[in-house]
């Protein structure tokens, strides 16, 4: 039990020290214009106040994620932890912040613009592919996993098919109404459930299952997959909600068009990332303490992981109580998939020029991705959800190196970013060379020597254009709102 709460406390602890830090090297100026006030349309960028605009950062970007993740990654034993602690705080929270107040910066623009504006006109092609793809995964995978809660709820009247079908019709009413509507009024509603719901799980599991916990120690630092799945990049996939995960980097953007005051950036997308932290931490914790590896492997190859969702909740708070926790749980991923598709939208839209300004261009759009998600929806979740990892991480890589440019040419410290970039980088490289779904080479050392050497290539080519980049701006070359000149970047 020591090593969870000391866990928890090391994420707080990580909030107001290097969060803070993070704050100050970005450099907030609390007396500019924000989009939400400048740019104001009533849909999208809407002025909101804190409170709102933290729950629904939080609410966007948890999703399964944070509870899905950490129960598939409590297979590994108490390294997880670690993972979920330092990613959070050096990698995930940074991640969340950055992308958040470059978009704020940049007019409330999107992962796709931001890639174009920093890293080049062409790579903003790459990028949008990539944040099309994770946010189609992410958001049938966010369609999938409530569905499935939803079921197991209520055996016997509600399939998955219904459940499914009933979500699309949620999301498709909620994707055409102004932003202040469509989540300002109903997700305080839903963050009341998921606190309660994660508060009555880490209190009961603390009071009856504190000696279950286990610690990390000597012994424990290694992989207890029942499979024998190495630590190394499994887990940094397995576990990426509650640590790292690209899927952020196209929600703070929304955020960042309903946020009034810089101030509150710090908070809003820095904090949300640690407690989305303290999530999994609670999630991982209870499937260690309630279950041995082997049980758990087994509830999860059932179907999905809500099977242990359901029996984490019931052994905790009851039958009752447990019922309240899973409708808290169901509230994540719904909340989730409606933020990815109107994420989806709103990047798809960007790409082909579709002004989002009446009902019918709006459906135009919408109603062929809804098609799309639903044909996924009969695609096996396992695959589903390594196709998702996968493109979530690599969008990530993408993110923090934006993030990394804009401090490099800003002459702030860059390495806060570049570190955990360059990290995630050869993560995704091994992932995909040693995956089923990649190219199959197996954990091989041929594997990580490979994967070393294309990291090494593209950051040598990231450090490369970083420098001409710089060299062609000169000292004044700033726009009033914090943009680079499109012509500077046009020529590289």
């Amino acid at each position: 039990m020591i090593t969870f709460i000391g866990g928890i406390a090391l994420l707080l602890v990580g909030y107001f020290l290097y969060g803070s830090y993070i704050e100050k090297n970005f450099q907030i100026e609390p007396d500019r214009k924000t989009p939400a006030e400048v740019l104001r349309d009533g849909f999208d960028f809407v002025p909101m106040n804190k409170a709102t605009n933290s729950l629904i950062e939080l609410l966007n970007i948890a999703g399964t994620g944070p509870i899905f993740g950490p129960i598939m990654g409590a297979l590994y034993g108490p390294v997880a932890y670690i993972w979920i602690v330092v990613g959070c705080i050096f990698a995930g929270a940074v991640h969340d912040y950055m992308i958040g107040m470059i978009s704020l910066r940049n007019n409330g623009a999107h992962l796709p613009e931001l890639a174009e504006r920093y890293l080049g006109k062409s790579v903003k092609h790459v990028v949008n592919i990539f944040a099309m793809l994770l946010l189609m995964l992410v958001s049938t995978v966010f369609v999938v996993t409530p569905a499935s809660l939803i079921a197991d709820l209520t055996p016997g009247w509600l399939s998955v098919p219904v459940a499914i079908i009933l979500i699309f019709i949620y999301y498709l009413i909620s994707t055409i109404l102004p932003i202040d509507k469509a989540m300002g009024k109903v997700y305080p509603w839903f963050g009341a459930a998921l606190i309660l719901s994660t508060v009555g799980i880490g209190a009961m599991m603390i009071f009856t299952q504190g000696g279950n916990l286990p610690n990390l120690t000597a012994a424990t630092l290694q992989s207890f997959h029942p499979n024998g799945t190495p630590i190394f990049p499994a887990l940094f996939f397995t576990i990426s909600c509650g640590a790292i995960s690209g899927f952020h980097a196209t929600q703070a953007p929304m955020v960042s068009r309903t946020i009034t005051d810089e101030r509150e950036g710090r908070f809003t997308f820095y904090g949300m990332m640690i407690a989305e932290g303290v999530i999994a931490m609670i999630w991982a914790a209870a499937s260690m303490a309630l279950f041995d590896g082997q049980t758990l492997a087994d509830m999860i190859a059932e179907g999905t992981p809500s099977v242990v969702v359901n029996a984490v909740s019931y052994s905790l708070l009851g039958s009752v109580i447990g019922t309240v926790a899973i409708l808290g749980v169901i509230v994540l991923p719904i909340s989730s998939g409606l933020s990815g598709f109107r994420s989806l939208r709103g990047i798809v839209a960007d790409y082909l020029h579709i002004k989002q300004d009446n009902l019918r261009k709006i459906l135009m759009v919408t109603i062929p991705l809804f098609i799309i998600s639903y044909i996924l929806t009969q695609v096996n979740f396992d695959i589903l959800w390594r196709y998702f990892n996968w493109a979530n991480q690599v969008t990530a890589v993408i993110s923090l190196m934006v993030s990394t440019r804009y401090l490099y040419l800003k002459g702030r410290n860059y390495l806060v970013t570049l570190i955990p970039g360059s990290f995630m980088l050869y993560a995704v490289m091994v992932y995909i060379l040693s995956e089923p779904i990649g190219f199959r080479m197996g954990l091989t050392t041929i594997t990580y020597i490979l994967g070393a050497v294309l990291s090494a290539i593209v950051l040598a080519v990231f450090l490369y254009t970083g420098k001409q980049q710089r060299d062609k701006l000169s000292p004044d070359a700033k726009l009033i709102n914090d943009q680079l000149p499109i012509e500077v970047l046009a020529q590289m």
